[in-house]
């Protein structure tokens, strides 16, 4: 039976909806824990290498989960497996509230962020394939709300674990995920007529094109120093002296800044032939950071917060090239699980690393450096990913 026009329409409302709930909560699991790990570890008895390790563990998952998302899309629908991935995050996120050893956090992190890390990839589909006549409005929206996610939790974490205890402010987006995982569900019976499982003939996804490489290699970058950044630059900045919550407000600023990027870079990708442009001034503001970080952390740490939170937006340009370059759905499923899969597998090691050779320099300036050196990886990808070429071959 064909699906009538309002049926249409509240079923395209129903998944906005859903998008913008999961969106919302793609990283708030991440910014709002990180500032909340002193309190976790006196209460459970772990140190900086588990909060390393945690780190690490979320971009691990995310790696695993793009490469697991797209044939799961494959054979169970767009909708379904954006439940799935949902009812995922919203168990682990319960579960990390009631750990009770270092052991169940790190699961609970695993359950947590291999959903996030399907939502990551899943989102990119299915905004193409139900607004494929508002994409760009549609995709700003996904990455905004994402940034406000991002910038909000740090900002109730701290006042929530004042006040109620850090279990409490890190279990409280569990309540947004379960609307969003109960509005996935609502939308699956209805969206099987036009959006099932995917076709088996679709564009292929080649690993040996230089954009695809490129994508690769500015998404590893990338992801190495935000997570870097977020699990680190609190700490990074109570050593250099400033109190826990002027660094929880400056990662909510380095957060929040995503913002402006969410709204600018994508339109701008988009209009430019090649934005390659966008790769040079996020590594200019970027290597500022560091720069500063070594020279004058404390004294000038709303700067270099600054210049970290515009110099990932990197981010944004490599979510919007996946869309841009991909032919259709399964070939932005594809692409999206290629370039998140990989690139959050090599950002991986960034948390757990830095954080072990800080342990071991006892102090931030090698770690700085060591970030400083891999902006000339990110020059070399960026040049590759923004070349004006399609992502498939035949």
């Amino acid at each position: 039976m064909a699906t009538t026009a309002p049926s249409r329409a509240r079923l395209a409302r129903g998944i906005l909806l859903a998008v913008a709930l999961t969106a919302l909560n793609l990283r708030t699991a991440v910014t709002g824990f990180s500032v909340l790990t002193g309190e976790a570890g006196e209460d459970l008895h772990f140190g900086p290498v588990v909060a390393g390790a945690i780190g690490t563990i979320v971009t691990a998952c995310f790696a695993v989960a793009a490469f697991a998302a797209p044939p799961l899309a494959r054979r169970l629908g767009l909708e379904r497996t954006a439940a799935l991935a949902v009812t995922a995050t919203t168990a682990g996120i319960l579960l990390r509230a009631v750990a009770w050893s270092p052991g169940v956090l790190i699961v609970a992190t695993v359950v947590a962020f291999a959903g996030v890390g399907a939502s990551n990839v899943i989102l990119i589909p299915i905004v193409k394939q139900h607004f494929p006549e508002r994409l760009h409005a549609v995709s700003t929206l996904y990455m905004v709300l994402l940034q406000v996610g991002q910038l909000a939790a740090p900002l109730l974490a701290l006042p929530l674990a004042h006040a109620y205890g850090w279990r409490t402010a890190a279990g409280v987006w569990a309540a947004v995920t379960a609307v969003a995982a109960v509005l996935w569900l609502a939308a699956v019976p209805r969206a099987d007529g036009g959006t099932g499982p995917a076709p088996a003939v679709a564009a292929r996804v080649s690993w040996r094109t230089p954009l695809v490489l490129g994508l690769i290699g500015l998404m590893a970058m990338t992801t190495l120093h935000v997570y870097t950044l977020v699990t680190w630059f609190p700490a990074m900045l109570e050593d250099a002296g400033l109190s826990a919550t002027a660094s929880a407000l400056l990662l909510s600023w380095f957060a929040g800044l995503g913002l402006i990027a969410a709204f600018v870079v994508p339109p701008l990708t988009t209009r430019l032939r090649n934005p390659y442009p966008i790769v040079v001034v996020c590594v200019v503001l970027m290597g500022v950071g560091y720069a500063g970080m070594l020279a004058a952390p404390a004294a000038g740490a709303f700067l270099w917060a600054t210049a970290f939170g515009l110099g990932v937006s990197t981010f944004p340009l490599c979510l919007t090239l996946i869309g841009a370059r991909a032919a259709d759905p399964q070939s932005a499923s594809r692409l999206s699980g290629v370039v998140q899969g990989v690139g959050y597998g090599i950002g991986c090691v960034g948390p757990l690393t830095l954080g072990a050779v800080h342990q071991l320099t006892d102090g931030w300036d090698v770690p700085y450096g060591l970030l400083a050196a891999t902006l000339l990886i990110t020059l070399g990808a960026g040049w590759a990913a923004c070349r004006p070429v399609p992502a498939t071959a035949g």
